[in-house]
């Protein structure tokens, strides 16, 4: 069967120390795989490298790079522009044109007219999130996705990557909390803990294909 995002033997550094290593999984349409661990033990370390952003020590990662959408930390929105506008421009790079559907679905039709700069932190974290169905993208990798959420919206959240899921989508987010997504696998990065400390060249060996 084909993988949609299969990891083989990553490894990877932090200023020269080993974060996490010899880490590996295989995820088919429809998976989703919930990354836990206390903090420093890697998580938004394996989504970034996921997502191309860092590279790995060892391994190799084979997946499509142009099917990942990446949601960090920082909820990538333009202060400046209103909620549709923000989408309207994320739906131009995306040729995307489910700009009202989106609204409706993480609850953002009411604030559709506001600027950026005036949002909650919950509601700039929601609009941030909700440029992920906009991409289309069949790879989702979210870190820590529902900080600054409410119940009630990181429920919406969750029924969204739910959604992502059963169209045959994959979703890799790391998070604290159980978001009651079916079929959810976990990997508890602290089980992939070095052994020892590791000064390889973190540009060499890893990479995609």
């Amino acid at each position: 069967m084909n993988m949609s995002l299969s990891v083989q033997n990553i490894s990877c550094l932090r200023a020269g120390r080993a974060i996490f290593e010899n880490l590996s999984f295989d995820l088919k349409k429809g998976d989703c795989l919930v990354l836990r661990g206390p903090n420093g033990s890697g998580k938004t370390t394996l989504l970034k490298t996921l997502a191309g952003i860092l590279p790995s020590a060892t391994g190799e990662i084979h997946c499509d790079p142009a099917q990942i959408s990446y949601a960090g930390h920082l909820d990538a929105i333009k202060a400046q522009l209103t909620v549709r506008e923000n989408l309207t421009f994320w739906a131009g790079i995306y040729d995307a044109g489910n700009l009202d559907r989106v609204l409706s679905e993480f609850d953002l039709t009411t604030l559709a007219d506001r600027y950026g700069q005036t949002l909650s932190a919950g509601q700039r974290r929601r609009l941030g999130l909700a440029r992920m169905i906009l991409t289309e993208c069949q790879i989702w990798l979210l870190d820590e996705p529902t900080n600054s959420l409410d119940a009630e919206h990181a429920a919406i959240f969750a029924k969204a990557v739910n959604k992502h899921c059963s169209n045959g989508g994959v979703a890799v987010l790391s998070s604290h909390i159980d978001l009651h997504i079916p079929n959810t696998q976990t990997l508890d990065l602290s089980d992939f803990a070095p052994t020892g400390a590791t000064e390889t060249d973190p540009f060499l060996q890893g990479g995609f294909s």
